[in-house]
């Protein structure tokens, strides 16, 4: 059996996340992008293909470069020729950006070392259209670009990331390894700024980055003192951290398999 590793960006507004959800009848219950491009692998294999992620994105959230991977018994089709045939299956907010063999061995999910995730923010006094669907709408906001900054120099190292989990998390444990995460500005294509956040993980708790996101911008729009997000860190208390953001503001936007490789 080949190994073949697929690179995917999609636009997740219109799917109920990552992760095929069945009804009790072995179906699909929701629309979901694991499952669209299972149906699509189904057609190019005519029989059932799993598709194994390296990880889930909730309802509303997009990827720029989700990985997955999938194991086929066809020797004949080369590698990179998944490309094409699966986007000719695919929906136009679904696509296939590469695919390459990878050793059987390898897994998305657990051979991943890092994933990297941005959170576009639009502000000012209006909203650019191509934003609404990509980006978080802060009105009567000013970013402060050091403050920011300044809030994100605790999220660094072995954290106990309690304060940022939702409630239905069900994972074993809280601690993350976070790499990075910092603030910084680029422009849309109409020369309007965007306030990005970008993050840097061996892996999240469910919400965590919309919810340090939420509370992040929540500091810098109130002029919080500048030791609270390490107050709230400290606190592993889900009550003391802010809002969870909305999801469309949100990207999958790289995972990284050359790292050190660390807990889960």
């Amino acid at each position: 059996m080949r190994n073949i590793l697929l690179t995917i960006s999609y636009d997740g507004t219109d799917y109920c996340g990552w992760q095929r959800q069945d009804d009790s009848t072995g179906g699909e219950s929701e629309k979901t992008v694991q499952g669209e491009i299972e149906k699509a692998l189904e057609k190019i294999h005519k029989q059932p293909i799993t598709l194994y992620g390296s990880g889930r994105t909730d309802s509303g959230v997009h990827a720029l470069g989700q990985a997955a991977n999938f194991y086929t018994p066809i020797e004949s089709i080369p590698a990179e020729n998944y490309v094409r045939a699966l986007n000719a299956f695919l929906p136009e907010d679904i696509r296939i950006m590469k695919a390459e063999e990878v050793p059987e061995e390898f897994s998305s999910r657990k051979s991943a070392t890092s994933r990297v995730y941005r959170y576009f923010i639009s502000f000012g006094d209006n909203l650019a259209a191509n934003n609404s669907r990509f980006s978080w709408y802060v009105q009567k906001y000013k970013p402060n670009l050091e403050r920011l900054n300044h809030f994100c120099s605790c999220l660094k190292g072995e954290l106990d990331c309690s304060s940022f989990a939702a409630s239905g998390d069900v994972s074993v444990s809280n601690n993350r390894y976070i790499d990075s995460a910092s603030f910084f500005m680029e422009h849309d294509i109409w020369g309007n700024e965007l306030l990005v956040f970008e993050i840097e993980a061996n892996a999240f708790l469910w919400r965590m980055v919309r919810t340090l996101t939420g509370t992040l911008i929540n500091l810098d729009k109130n002029e919080a003192p500048l030791d609270s997000m390490e107050k709230i860190l400290n606190a592993h208390d889900r009550t003391k951290a802010g809002v969870t953001a909305p999801p469309n503001g949100l990207f999958l936007y790289k995972i990284k398999f050359d790292g050190i490789r660390r807990h889960l």
